[in-house]
């Protein structure tokens, strides 16, 4: 496999866009879109993460990264990313992948940037053996569940995420350590 897919869009007037690994030159457009996700999601403050963060998981000088993206571009512009980590089922005894975040910049929807990206991380799964390809998505945004249901993805209601953060993990931590 490359480490870029070309892709022909279906749409002519629109330029052809491609779907490549991220580098550490593309922080800044990664933070740019997951600053545009959080306007999105109606968290527009909640990003607390720099680039220096993102250089930390992603580029670390020592070590191996813990986090990868793939950036979808038209003319050499990023327009979209897919943020994920690789998971471990026990179950499978197998890693799958968690996709933490998959964003398009709206002037480029439509065009098949996103079923591109998540067909790389599909490809990524499937080459080397990877069991799942998992990842959340608020209730309320209807749009992209009609868009995973359309792929074949299936919503796991039976499951419920739960988060322990801020406060309430400090005082956890806190009260665990004896």
């Amino acid at each position: 496999m490359t480490d870029s897919a070309y892709l022909t869009t279906e749409n002519t007037s629109t330029p052809d866009f491609r779907v490549r690994e991220a580098t550490q030159d593309d922080l800044p457009d990664i933070l740019r879109l997951v600053h545009a996700l959080a306007e999105y999601e109606k968290e527009p403050d909640a990003v607390e993460a720099t680039q220096d963060d993102f250089a930390a998981v992603m580029f670390p000088a020592d070590g191996r990264p813990n986090t990868y993206g793939f950036v979808a571009e038209v003319d050499g512009e990023i327009i979209g990313i897919a943020i994920w980590f690789y998971t471990f089922s026990t179950w499978t005894g197998k890693n799958g992948i968690w996709l933490e975040d998959l964003f398009v910049n709206p002037a480029h929807r439509g065009v098949g940037a996103g079923k591109a990206l998540l067909g790389r991380l599909a490809q990524h799964c499937r080459d080397r053996g990877l069991t799942r390809l998992e990842w959340c998505v608020l209730k309320w945004n209807e749009p992209s569940i009609g868009f995973y249901r359309s792929l074949g993805a299936k919503a796991q209601d039976e499951w419920e995420t739960y988060r322990l953060d801020g406060q309430a993990l400090e005082a956890f931590a806190n009260a665990s350590s004896a």
